[in-house]
């Protein structure tokens, strides 16, 4: 199960991602989305988890929880957008 997590520290780094995620079930990846010209994280990434019961226990223990003084937010990633259609 994908996941979106929001309101991340600009500072947080891809291991330390998914280390917070880590103590509710199997991490399978964990992306941070970048500025492509600064390089600074946006504030938001990604996790995918190995399956969907891990995945709602990350949303159940993360979501409006504070994570260094900021409250994040944990939801199923939608899918993306094909390329040249936005979403309405």
């Amino acid at each position: 199960m994908k996941l979106f997590i929001g309101s991340l520290p600009y500072n947080i780094t891809e291991p330390e991602l998914s280390a917070l995620c880590s103590p509710f079930g199997d991490v399978v990846s964990a992306k941070l989305i970048v500025d492509q010209f600064t390089g600074q994280s946006k504030g938001f990434g990604f996790v995918e988890m190995s399956s969907r019961s891990e995945g709602h226990k990350v949303m159940d223990g993360l979501n409006g929880k504070e994570y260094n003084h900021r409250t994040l937010v944990c939801n199923e990633a939608k899918p993306p957008a094909k390329k040249g259609q936005r979403r309405r």
